[in-house]
């Protein structure tokens, strides 16, 4: 029997879609439950972080972002990546009771590409607290090693000719964290004889803060700055993280191309 849908519910038997995804929820119909979790601008789009909603069996991911534009016209042309259950799939994929949907806004730079691997680096999360660079350079020097490079990204106070008060890092962190892994995964197959680390931080930040740090130890300094740039270049492509500019006037989330 069909109840009533996710947080902002609509009564059996009422039209709630449209397109192709048209259905009337009644008694006779074959629905399933599905958690969506909400990011960055399209959270604030919506005014909400998750909700779980009642949908036809067999709905696609795009049938699912086809009926939150209908709820909210002002996601219309909003861009996204589709992601299941920490993965990120095609609109076109057909959806299971109890997946978990993420529409994610495009994160602050960088192209698509996809990552592989599993394996997990000495130190690697995300943080709501300060980052301490020295605990990173730590986890990856090693006797052996003649270089270790360490990228210290920070809040500047300037940003596209405008005065930045701070910024405001949001997360999607299981997938995150689990993309970060993945990515330090990758430097080491590449790079066999470097040990690669990184905390990202989320949550407001003031300028000269730190928002990613990132420590590469390496028996020669060449391979540490490749693989340093290599990983942060990554985490700018791949890693559901936001980035939001509050200006003296105005604010502004950043997203890549």
């Amino acid at each position: 029997m069909c109840g009533s849908i996710g947080v902002h519910g609509v009564p059996a038997g009422e039209r709630i879609l449209s397109g192709a995804f048209e259905q009337r929820v009644c008694d006779t119909l074959s629905t399933m439950l599905v958690r969506l979790r909400y990011f960055a601008s399209i959270r604030e789009a919506l005014g909400r972080r998750e909700e779980v909603l009642e949908v036809p069996e067999g709905s696609t991911v795009a049938q699912l972002w086809e009926r939150l534009v209908v709820g909210e016209p002002g996601l219309q042309h909003q861009r996204f990546r589709p992601a299941v259950n920490q993965e990120y799939v095609d609109v076109q994929t057909a959806l299971t009771a109890g997946d978990e949907v993420v529409f994610i806004p495009p994160v602050s730079g960088g192209q698509d590409r996809s990552a592989t691997g599993s394996g997990a680096g000495p130190v690697c999360r995300i943080t709501e607290g300060p980052i301490r660079a020295q605990e990173l350079i730590d986890a990856v020097r090693t006797p052996a090693d003649g270089a270790v490079c360490v990228f210290y990204g920070v809040v500047r106070e300037d940003s596209r000719e405008r005065k930045v008060r701070y910024l405001e890092y949001d997360a999607f962190p299981e997938m995150a964290e689990k993309k970060l892994r993945q990515i330090l995964d990758e430097a080491q197959g590449r790079w066999p004889e470097q040990r690669v680390a990184i905390v990202h931080r989320i949550g407001r930040l003031e300028i000269g803060e730190a928002s990613v740090v990132i420590a590469v130890g390496s028996p020669h300094r060449g391979e540490s700055f490749d693989a340093c740039r290599y990983v942060i270049d990554r985490v700018k492509q791949e890693v559901p993280i936001w980035k939001k500019e509050v200006f003296t006037e105005g604010e502004a989330w950043v997203e890549g191309p």
